[in-house]
């Protein structure tokens, strides 16, 4: 008898848990601009963050300004054409950064924004 209940009230939470699961927000990848990317859709999922500091320290130690990796070039392709923006709850970084629990800390002095030279309220 014990053995029964036990097996139902496992069934019942398995259930219950897959059921949880599917309600997950997936994050939104809206890419309003098609296209290729600068690299493969894999590689960049798994390394965009190891290009952006690659490039920010050739830029910064060596004063190159090369346009394939750059933040700003990443904001050009994937800020959504309504906001112009790549933050916000259906903003193309900010929806995998939050999806994933990711800190997001490079608009704190980058432009999140095409055609901005800097983020408002930038701290220096």
């Amino acid at each position: 008898m014990i053995r029964r209940f036990t097996g139902i009230v496992l069934l019942t939470l398995a259930a219950g848990l897959a059921f949880a699961a599917d309600r997950v927000a997936k994050p939104v990848i809206a890419i309003d601009k098609p296209g290729r990317c600068v690299e493969d859709t894999a590689l960049m999922r798994r390394d965009h963050m190891k290009l952006l500091m690659h490039q920010r320290d050739r830029t910064m130690r060596e004063g190159v300004r090369t346009k394939p990796h750059s933040l700003a070039g990443c904001v050009d392709c994937h800020a959504s054409t309504k906001t112009g923006s790549v933050l916000g709850p259906q903003g193309f970084c900010q929806s995998c950064h939050d999806y994933a629990s990711v800190r997001l800390d490079c608009f704190e002095c980058h432009a999140a924004k095409r055609g901005m030279a800097a983020a408002l309220g930038a701290k220096r």
